[in-house]
């Protein structure tokens, strides 16, 4: 493809984007599959040049309004991140109205295209990092003076990071494997299941990812179910299971040696999981109970002191995961995060009284907001004596490095080159208070 018929697709998808009430890479990848024509090289300058602008969302609006636009077209927000973002001075070559390309600049988008500021540098704090008006309190409240450079790590894209299910093999050999299949990686500094790619990795070619001896997990994931310290022979719930990628970092740890439960509101994710845990050889130690049985729920709180370990990954606002999902900063796919609030407590209480005394129930999030992650836990230890929280180091563990200091786990891309996350570790007391 030539340039113009690759900006073209950008606007095409940048149009699509607007409208669409579903999550940016679900609508990209819609668009690819209809479109089998477009070659990988182009594919992936298109998709990449459409994240990028998503990146620089606030950015981009802050310019254009400065140029006097208050609603700008998606045809305004790709010149003008041709213009401020890839430094293309004169943009309508790429739109000259042949096959190909998009139609000629009018003359009033090309009046405001006159009126553009050089650059970003006097736009607000907030713009400058692209951190939503709604979130701004909260992310101030927990980056504090690292503010700034925080929010420019979230503000890239994230690793390519691999686990090794321990049951096909061992890491070292895994990546010897990948490297002969051109697939470079290193290891993790934190994670002992982990591996990142270095580069593009195309790991569909490769037999680890075939024989299902890898799966694609970021290491802060890994690190929640790290926390869990899951060993062979325990009882297991996986309360919010999801597509059950951390039920398989949970199993590989258990030596397919136990017994876990993952459970999950929507049915249909636990239905995908299980072909997941059958290609990791680990699903004979999995049952999955879907709570939009009603029998399930029932059979939960009959549950009563089952469990060694209890991990629930709770629902949320996922404002870790922007590195992957820019589009999320801006818009809300699901519950607000004061519908959610509730729901996160709530769950607590429904897991509360099935941990063991000497068990441990870890709260997770991919969250970086202080409401979802520590005032979460402190609310729920002032109504339940029979929990108290862990210091990190003293229960991680043995032979693993904590990824954080005190009582909490809070990863960011910024310290740890991971997606945001938040992990509490909660112990059930052995002293009879109930």
């Amino acid at each position: 493809m030539i340039i113009s018929a690759r900006i073209l697709a950008v606007l095409d998808l940048l149009e699509r984007i607007q409208k669409s009430p579903i999550p940016m890479d679900l609508t990209i990848g819609d668009y690819m599959r209809n479109r089998r024509y477009i070659g990988s090289k182009d594919r992936t300058d298109i998709v990449e040049r459409v994240y990028t602008l998503v990146r620089y969302h606030a950015r981009i609006h802050w310019a254009l309004g400065e140029a006097g636009v208050e609603n700008p077209t998606a045809r305004l927000k790709l010149l003008a991140y041709l213009i401020l973002v890839e430094g293309k001075a004169d943009p309508s070559i790429y739109f000259d109205g042949t096959k190909y390309a998009p139609s000629p600049l009018t003359e009033d988008e090309l009046a405001v295209l006159s009126q553009l500021p050089k650059n970003f540098d006097s736009a607000p704090e907030d713009v400058r990092f692209e951190c939503p008006p709604h979130y701004s309190l909260s992310l101030h409240r927990y980056f504090g003076q690292f503010f700034d450079e925080e929010m420019e790590a979230l503000s890239h894209g994230a690793t390519l990071d691999l686990r090794v299910n321990h049951i096909a093999g061992e890491r070292q050999k895994i990546k010897e494997s990948l490297q002969k299949d051109k697939v470079e990686t290193e290891i993790t500094p934190y994670s002992p299941w982990g591996l990142r790619a270095k580069g593009k990795a195309f790991l569909g070619d490769t037999k680890a990812f075939r024989s299902g001896q890898i799966e694609i997990q970021d290491e802060g994931s890994q690190l929640i179910a790290l926390a869990c310290d899951a060993r062979p022979g325990m009882q297991v719930l996986d309360y919010c299971a999801g597509g059950g990628g951390k039920t398989l970092a949970l199993a590989s740890a258990m030596q397919v040696k136990g017994r876990i439960v993952a459970m999950d509101l929507e049915e249909s994710r636990l239905i995908k999981a299980k072909t997941r845990f059958k290609r990791a050889k680990v699903s004979d130690i999995i049952e999955t109970r879907p709570l939009s049985d009603e029998k399930n729920r029932k059979w939960l709180r009959r549950q009563k002191q089952s469990f060694d370990v209890v991990l629930v990954d709770v629902p949320c606002s996922g404002t870790g995961t922007w590195r992957r999902n820019p589009d999320t900063r801006w818009k809300n796919y699901g519950p607000s995060l004061e519908d959610i609030i509730p729901v996160q407590a709530d769950i607590l209480e429904r897991v509360a009284g099935v941990v063991k005394p000497g068990g441990r129930l870890v709260y997770a999030t991919c969250s970086l907001l202080p409401e979802e992650n520590e005032d979460q836990i402190e609310k729920f230890l002032q109504t339940h004596p029979e929990y108290e929280l862990a210091t990190l180091e003293t229960v991680w563990p043995e032979g693993c490095n904590a990824p954080s200091e005190g009582k909490y786990m809070r990863l960011t891309p910024k310290r740890h080159s991971t997606d945001g996350f938040f992990a509490a570790i909660l112990l059930r007391k052995n002293d009879g208070v109930v």
